[in-house]
C-alpha cells in the first residue's frame, strides 16, 4: 500500500513539474505586448497604399517573438467597401526561451482582402475578409499553407476625441488542423485629428489548448500623397 502511494506521489510530482516546464517554455503565463504602427497613404481618388510594422514580444518589453511587416494596394470601391492585394514578411521566434543555435522561421505571405463598413446609430461596424497564401521557411524544411480570416470590428465614439474599439477575429486553415486561432480584442483610443490616432488595448489570443494575453499599443497615421492640384479638384 505504501509503495502504491509512493508511486502515485511521484507521478503527481512529475505531472506538476512537466506542466510548469511547458508553461515556462511557451510563455503562456506571461503578459506579452504588441507594438504596432499603421499607415494609409492616399495616392489617387480610388487608390491608397497600406503599410504597417508590428513588433511582438513574449513579455511586455523583452523576449522577441515576432516581427511583421506588411504592405498592400487598396482599391476604394466606395466609402464603405475596400479591396486589397498585399504582401507580408514575418520573422518568428516560436520559443519562449532562448536555445543555442536556434533559427527563426521566415514567412513570405500574399493576401487578398475585402472590407465592408456600415453604421448602426453611433456604432461603426467593419467586416474584414482575408485569404492568405503562406510560404514558410523553418530552416531545415519549407511549407506552404493557406488560410482564411474573418474579423468583426466595432467602434463607438465617446466624444470628438475618445473612442472604444473591439473586435473578434477567427482564423480557419485550409489544411489540418482546420481551426487556427481566435483573437478577442478591446481597446480605448484617442483621435488627435482625422489623420492621427492612438489605441491602447488588450488581446486574448486563443489557440487549441493554449492562450496568450497581450497588451497592444497601436499608432494610426493617414497621409495624402496626391498633388495639391488634385486635392483642390476633389475638394
Amino acid at each position: 500500500m505504501f509503495k502504491m502511494k509512493k508511486k502515485v506521489l511521484i507521478l503527481l510530482l512529475l505531472s506538476i513539474i512537466t506542466t510548469n516546464m511547458f508553461s515556462q517554455e511557451t510563455g503562456e503565463d506571461d503578459l506579452g505586448a504588441w507594438y504596432m504602427i499603421f499607415n494609409t497613404s492616399k495616392v489617387s481618388e480610388k487608390l491608397s497604399i497600406h503599410a504597417e510594422a508590428q513588433f511582438r514580444f513574449f513579455e511586455t518589453a523583452s523576449n522577441f517573438n515576432q516581427l511583421l511587416l506588411r504592405t498592400g494596394l487598396n482599391y476604394h470601391i466606395s466609402d464603405k467597401a475596400i479591396a486589397t492585394l498585399g504582401y507580408g514578411y514575418i520573422n518568428t521566434d516560436g520559443t519562449f526561451e532562448d536555445f543555442p543555435g536556434e533559427e527563426n522561421s521566415n514567412e513570405h505571405r500574399i493576401f487578398e482582402q475585402f472590407i465592408l463598413k456600415n453604421k448602426v446609430g453611433k456604432f461603426a461596424f467593419e467586416h474584414r475578409y482575408r485569404i492568405e497564401q503562406r510560404f514558410i521557411d523553418f530552416g531545415d524544411t519549407n511549407d506552404t499553407q493557406h488560410r482564411g480570416r474573418y474579423r468583426l470590428q466595432i467602434t463607438f465614439p465617446i466624444d470628438d476625441h475618445w473612442f472604444l474599439n473591439a473586435y473578434d477575429e477567427v482564423f480557419i486553415n485550409f489544411q489540418e488542423p482546420i481551426f487556427g486561432q481566435n483573437r478577442l480584442y478591446g481597446a480605448v483610443g484617442y483621435k488627435f485629428n482625422k489623420d492621427f490616432s492612438l489605441q491602447l488595448g488588450y488581446l486574448k489570443n486563443h489557440f487549441t489548448g493554449i492562450n496568450f494575453d497581450r497588451l497592444q499599443l497601436a499608432i494610426f497615421i493617414n497621409t495624402d500623397l496626391r498633388s495639391k492640384k488634385n486635392k483642390a479638384e476633389k475638394s
